[in-house]
């Protein structure tokens, strides 16, 4: 009997065209077999139980026989399904445990689990040089494939950003989804890590190179709006396009719509889905993860194209393979079309009320949303008092504001209820200390305030020449927010550090920009970023609002979610990309030090 079970193994191996001469395949095969436990002495067992009359022992043995030849030709069949390189990238496989020499039954409880590890073996530097070659075969226009060291270094790290980064081998520039097919099929074939790259706004250094070498995917020419529904509130464009310039465009066409997410200025759709985004409307309308993205088109590792779903306004068709994609930051697919939800224009008003403190300002905030007049807010942000004096030394404004720790309004809706809605909250942020509420005069007033919170990392470098700033979030429970402000202002005045603060205080997201001016603060700053996301985490908060983990907080994945969400985590990212080339080390943090246990 065990010669036919191995005769079968080295049959299935050779249909499923796997080399039994390769040292992997053989590790895994034979850790397929011993894991079920076959051996000569179960095997004479068998013979003596049926000589006993011991049928039943016969069946079994000859269920698991079974099984046992299956589960070899699957594993081979896959094997041989990863090897379209001489470069191997055959999962590291962990070894079960079985009792099934003190249970017969064990056996068929012992299937193996797949290991959850990112691990994987790339191309080498003849490797890549090859794969440059094919992507310049690929892609004639010279302008399209680039390894000028300065166009690798704008591509792979950001001077907003202060994490590890690596330089990209080469950019390549896709202008359709058939490109990114073809750059993924290339990727793949020499084991080259391939780095989604866009709009280059990200702050956790999403974009920045693999040290083993890497293509960088540029989408940032595919910024077309391919087609506008206005009949069904919809459009679909291309990953690279810009939500300003789609929400510009629906203006000039006179369309009554607009597309709500508003993060960063100069943020792209792909990169929007990446990191699951929001903004400042995000106390109305929600974030990325709510149905503002109807439909995404992606390119898988695999290189298959896909579409998550058609362009109904909801679905119950499966589990929502949408939002899969929403918030893994390229580690599953390049996203190069997307379908949006979009909601009507409703006019808007825009206000700005000052508070002694921090605490106060957060607590007005606070009650004013608990009211039946925050169905009426859009957006209400804080800017605190470093904010507000950096805006004025910025000059960007043309009445310098009162140096207070100050949050701005958005009122959406009728004049009546806009009017109805201002009482209410005047009423409220005087009972917590306001000396100020104000209406903005004129739409340009109102346009300039808007644009000023917009642009408040501007304003922090404009007011602060020659210093670098760390730009980081948190977000948590709303009632939490006032304390883990002050908190927040205590810890970084102690520090000496200079920084503002800015946040989307009706959902709880705070943004800190901090400032410095040489390592040694640069360490400092480090440290201080730490102590926020630790003491939001405390609070059952959240490292990141809407920035997204990238690079930057990885470390800090684990103490939110914990070990079993990781690995599940871990678990999608292996089946879907099991070589490990989309965007790897960002977003998944290394594995726990386990025996055996590698990120």
């Amino acid at each position: 009997m065990i010669l036919t079970i191995r005769t079968s193994l080295s049959l299935a191996c050779k249909r499923s065209s796997a080399r039994l001469s390769d040292p992997p395949t053989l590790a895994l095969l034979r850790t397929r077999v011993n894991s079920f436990h076959y051996s000569r002495t179960y095997s004479a067992q068998s013979r003596a139980d049926t000589q006993s009359g011991g049928a039943a022992h016969v069946r079994k043995f000859a269920m698991v026989t079974f099984l046992s030849l299956g589960v070899a030709s699957y594993y081979a069949w896959q094997n041989s399904l990863l090897r379209t390189s001489p470069t191997n990238g055959i999962p590291v496989v962990r070894k079960v445990a079985s009792n099934s020499d003190s249970d017969p039954d064990a056996a068929l409880n012992a299937f193996p689990v797949p290991s959850v590890t990112l691990a994987a073996t790339y191309g080498t530097p003849e490797d890549v040089q090859k794969a440059i070659e094919e992507l310049r075969l690929a892609f004639p226009d010279k302008h399209r494939v680039s390894t000028d060291p300065n166009v690798l270094k704008v591509h792979g790290s950001s001077e907003n950003s202060y994490h590890p980064t690596s330089s990209h081998s080469v950019v390549v520039q896709a202008k359709s989804t058939e490109d990114v097919v073809k750059i993924v099929n290339i990727s793949r074939k020499y084991r080259i890590p391939i780095i989604p790259y866009s709009g280059a706004t990200s702050l956790e250094g999403h974009f920045s190179g693999h040290p083993s070498g890497s293509i960088c995917l540029d989408l940032s020419a595919m910024d077309q709006i391919l087609e506008i529904n206005e009949a069904d509130g919809d459009l679909r464009c291309q990953a690279g396009a810009r939500w300003e310039d789609i929400n510009n465009t629906l203006k000039e066409k006179g369309i009554p719509l607009f597309f709500p997410l508003d993060p960063g200025p100069g943020a792209t759709i792909g990169g929007m889905v990446g990191t699951g985004c929001s903004g400042t409307n995000a106390v109305r309308y929600g974030t990325a993860k709510a149905e503002w993205f109807l439909n995404l088109t992606v390119v898988l590792p695999s290189g298959k194209v896909i579409k998550t779903r058609r362009r109904a306004r909801k679905s119950a068709a499966g589990f929502d393979t949408t939002k899969l994609f929403i918030g893994a930051e390229g580690t599953l697919g390049v996203v190069t079309e997307a379908t949006l939800r979009l909601t009507p224009r409703i006019p808007t008003k825009v206000a700005m009320a000052q508070f002694p403190n921090v605490g106060m300002a957060v607590s007005a905030a606070s009650e004013i949303l608990k009211t039946p007049h925050g169905s009426h807010i859009q957006c209400v942000e804080l800017l605190d008092d470093n904010m507000m004096s950096a805006i004025n030394i910025a000059g960007l404004i043309e009445h310098p504001y009162p140096v207070q720790d100050t949050l701005f309004f958005k009122f959406q809706g009728s004049p009546e209820s806009v009017t109805e809605t201002s009482k209410a909250v005047r009423d409220i942020v005087k009972r917590h200390g306001s000396s100020r509420f104000e209406f903005a005069s004129t739409d340009n007033e109102a346009e300039e305030i808007w644009q000023n919170r917009k642009y408040a990392l501007m304003s922090t470098f404009a007011a602060h020449p020659g210093m670098k700033c760390w730009t980081t979030d948190v977000c948590v429970p709303i009632s939490k927010l006032p304390q883990l402000v002050y908190e927040t202002k205590e810890d970084l005045a102690k520090t000496g550090l200079k920084s503002t603060i800015v946040g989307h205080v009706g959902d709880g997201n705070f943004h800190a920009l901090i400032l410095f001016k040489d390592e040694k603060e640069l360490q400092s700053v480090g440290a201080a970023v730490g102590r926020l996301v630790h003491r939001a985490i405390a609070m059952d908060g959240t490292c990141t609002g809407e920035h997204g983990v990238g690079v930057g907080k990885t470390q800090y994945l684990v103490e939110e979610l914990g070990d079993g969400t990781v690995e599940l985590m871990k678990t999608v990212k292996r089946a879907v990309d099991s070589l490990n080339l989309f965007n790897p080390g960002k977003l998944y943090p290394p594995a726990t030090k386990e025996p055996g246990h590698t990120a």
